[in-house]
């Protein structure tokens, strides 16, 4: 006979959090998001990896390329770069993350000593720079010649066709650095010249990149990057259980941090066999994040299996159709709490604490509050991040508001069928479990992340909290009515503005 769970499988918008004592010393300002991103024991070593706020980008072709990843890693969340494509493309991605340096610009406005003084005003107005490096080719990479500046011109009292190689400040009169030079060291030459940039060069003399002033304070202010031992930006990347022997090898060559299995069901032998290849190779000096599951029993399998991180959900995406066309999923409340209970016993058992991540279900931004509380490490989201100016996604005017493209990994355009594979002969897609949809667009990540995060600061402060795991154990949560979510929004008023409030698609 079939098994019957006792409680009905809940969503996060039947809970609520009831406040706890909020003393003095609690106020948002010294809220820490900190938080466990792979196994270890708790209590006798350090995290080897923890993120800085407890959000990660989902495995998705709309969501998360070497993009998204810098930009999240710049706030203190981690991308794990999509795996439906090609293993070169998936591996070239990774390696732009690990290279590319914070504060070290390549120049897209460079000019050759043959144009003229028309063309420097041209490119400035298309491009708004003002600084502009003279290079032989013209080119961002060719042998640096000179930079021109707005004190090189008067456009008063100079011909449009006047050379730049008349007026630029030539090479032997810049400051430059060499190319292993540190953001510290250029940003110290910086202040010592009164320099506005700071050109690096190799050793042939061929310019690399610039620093500028202007972003020493964009760099200090940004205190929560997600910075690898050698100060690079720290990036995950998807994979599947199908080309792991070939695709884990170029990832793990090109610097990934961390990896994940991207299935829409974890509890099975294809990531148990995964995961031991990886152990079997590389033993625990590579991350791999496996899932997703939805109960007990899904958890403490990949938890055994050495699994260091698991995603929770099934069904509960915005694009997600599985439970429509395979009727498999639960609640993502109900599944995150059992499986943050399972993760407590497991931890109680070995020692060993294995976080979790839920992923799906996360309509508004109190639901990130509400996963926290239930037990979750940090949260994955799709639609969250295909709002942003970061997503690889196409940004079109739709009905007279623009909008960003996004599609499920399981959908006729994403093609993903590894993601939905099942073993035996490879069959490709038979039938779809995920949708092509547009979200509203949204702006700049960092500010709807910063924005998102407040919420999250400020209800922990509501709880009495100023950490996730006090969060965790001095959460109290009760089940709310129909009527009451109801009561919960604006009711028995006339709105001034009729625009419904979904606070993370309308920031």
């Amino acid at each position: 006979m079939a098994y019957y769970f006792d409680e009905p499988s809940r969503t996060f918008n039947e809970y609520l959090l009831v406040p706890g004592y909020s003393p003095s010393t609690c106020v948002p300002a010294a809220v820490s998001l900190k938080t466990p991103l792979v196994r270890y024991r708790k209590g006798e070593e350090e995290c080897p990896i923890s993120l800085n706020i407890p959000m990660i980008s989902a495995i998705m072709q709309a969501v998360s390329d070497d993009g998204m990843a810098v930009a999240l890693a710049t706030e203190g969340g981690m991308s794990f770069v999509y795996g439906s494509q090609s293993i070169e493309s998936q591996a070239a991605m990774v390696a732009r993350v690990k290279d590319y340096k914070a504060g070290f610009v390549t120049s897209d406005a460079n000019l050759s000593p043959d144009m003229t003084l028309a063309q420097v005003v041209e490119l400035k107005e298309r491009l708004g720079h003002s600084t502009m490096p003279v290079t032989e080719d013209g080119t961002a990479t060719g042998k640096l010649l000179g930079v021109v500046t707005e004190r090189d011109y008067r456009l008063s009292r100079m011909s449009l066709d006047e050379k730049v190689a008349d007026f630029m400040t030539p090479r032997e009169k810049l400051i430059v650095a060499p190319v292993s030079t540190s953001l510290k060291v250029a940003n110290d030459i910086i202040w010592d010249h009164k320099l506005n940039s700071l050109p690096i060069v190799d050793e042939d003399d061929h310019l690399v990149s610039l620093v500028f002033r202007k972003d020493y304070d964009s760099h200090k202010s940004n205190p929560n990057e997600m910075l690898d031992d050698h100060k690079r930006y720290m990036v995950g990347a998807g994979i599947n259980t199908r080309d792991y022997a070939e695709r884990i090898p170029a990832l793990v060559e090109a610097g990934v941090d961390v990896l994940c299995i991207d299935s829409s069901e974890g509890y099975s032998d294809w990531q148990k066999f995964t995961i031991e290849w990886v152990r079997e190779h590389y033993g625990n000096t590579v991350k791999i994040g496996a899932g997703n599951v939805v109960d007990a029993e899904g958890f403490r399998f990949l938890a055994d299996a050495g699994a260091d991180f698991i995603k929770v959900g099934i069904g509960g995406g915005s694009i997600c159709i599985t439970r429509e066309t395979k009727g498999i999923g639960r609640g993502q409340a109900t599944a995150t709490i059992e499986v943050a209970a399972a993760r407590d016993a497991y931890f109680k058992e070995t020692g060993v604490y294995v976080p979790i991540c839920s992923d799906g279900g996360i309509v508004y931004d109190h639901h990130i509050s509400l996963a926290l509380a239930m037990g979750s490490d940090f949260v994955m989201l799709g639609r969250y991040f295909a709002r942003f100016d970061e997503s690889p996604s196409n940004k079109v005017m739709v009905n007279g508001s623009y909008m960003k493209e996004y599609w499920g990994e399981g959908s006729a355009r994403a093609r993903n069928w590894q993601r939905y594979d099942l073993g035996g002969d490879k069959k490709g897609m038979t039938f779809e479990e995920g949708v092509d949809s547009y979200v509203p667009y949204a702006g700049a990540l960092k500010d709807g992340v910063a924005l998102t995060l407040s919420k999250v600061r400020s209800t922990m402060c509501n709880c009495g909290a100023l950490t996730i795991d006090e969060l965790q154990d001095k959460a109290k949560l009760t089940i709310v009515s129909s009527t009451s979510i109801v009561e919960g929004g604006a009711h028995d008023v006339l709105l001034k503005d009729k625009t419904p409030y979904v606070s993370n698609t309308s920031h």
